[in-house]
């Protein structure tokens, strides 16, 4: 086959249009049939892998093919995350709208790490960031036009992980590292202690503190752990508390345990 006869790399205009249009009726079934189907897979394990091919294909397939593939292997082989019966983890995670913004995003693939190499995408964050400040009638301090501000995280457990880096940073204490203590609810996600250990703090450094009758914190049990580790020379700089925990849906006291917080 000469170069003239060779198949372009990339789609052409129309038909990444067709394929866009292909892809979009086949989410607008999907959700609109997705009752239908049992909210949790019913394949065998091994199963979703056995009807892949062995290698990895050396031409591209056409895009219908790989939508009877959506239908025929990766729909039946997933939980369905978006069933109205389905109430574990993070329900209601996405919607169309969402969907369709993912596709603009995506679409421009830009990178937005700083002003420069994005500034609409940038200044766009900033601006949702206030947005949610305000919605949630959090202080006007934390708006960027202060000294808050911030950066939309990627999930919930690098939100936790930076917000532990600011605590210890905040005490600016490096070569006591092994003084810091932190604390956190028996029921609080995983992504607490992994980002404390990240973050270096040690195992034993890290205080599980215990949870009343409907899994909040327990106020009076934080406070003694405190006491004690300032007692015994420790350095508390970070308590995380749980709004709705993955395991349990538990819900601390965030009012009472700020409140103390400022006064170790």
């Amino acid at each position: 086959m000469n170069n003239s006869e060779e198949k372009p790399l990339h789609m052409t205009p129309e038909e990444f249009r067709s394929a866009g249009y292909a892809a979009i009726d086949w989410l607008v079934d999907y959700l609109k049939e997705i009752e239908e189907r049992p909210v949790t897979s019913e394949v065998e394990p091994g199963e979703v892998r056995s009807s892949l091919p062995e290698h990895a294909p050396e031409t591209g397939e056409p895009f219908q093919d790989l939508l009877d593939d959506m239908d025929r292997i990766i729909a039946p082989g997933v939980t369905q995350w978006q069933h109205p019966g389905f109430y574990g983890y993070f329900p209601a995670n996405s919607s169309p709208p969402a969907v369709l913004g993912d596709l603009l995003s995506t679409g421009l693939g830009v990178n937005g790490m700083l002003w420069a190499t994005s500034p609409a995408a940038t200044e766009l964050e900033t601006h949702v960031l206030d947005w949610l400040i305000d919605l949630c009638g959090i202080p006007k301090r934390f708006h960027s036009s202060g000294a808050g501000g911030g950066v939309i995280q990627d999930s919930a457990s690098s939100a936790t992980l930076c917000a532990i880096l600011a605590a210890r940073h905040r005490i600016n204490r490096p070569e006591e590292i092994m003084k810091l203590r932190a604390y956190v609810s028996n029921q609080a996600h995983s992504s607490a202690e992994k980002g404390l250990l990240v973050a270096g703090i040690h195992h034993q450094n890290i205080r599980l503190i215990e949870t009343d009758e409907n899994l909040s914190m327990c106020l009076e049990s934080l406070e003694k752990a405190i006491s004690e580790d300032v007692e015994a020379g420790y350095l508390p700089f970070f308590v995380m508390t749980t709004v709705g925990t993955t395991s349990s849906g538990a819900v601390d006291n965030v009012e009472g345990i700020a409140k103390l917080a400022t006064q170790v």
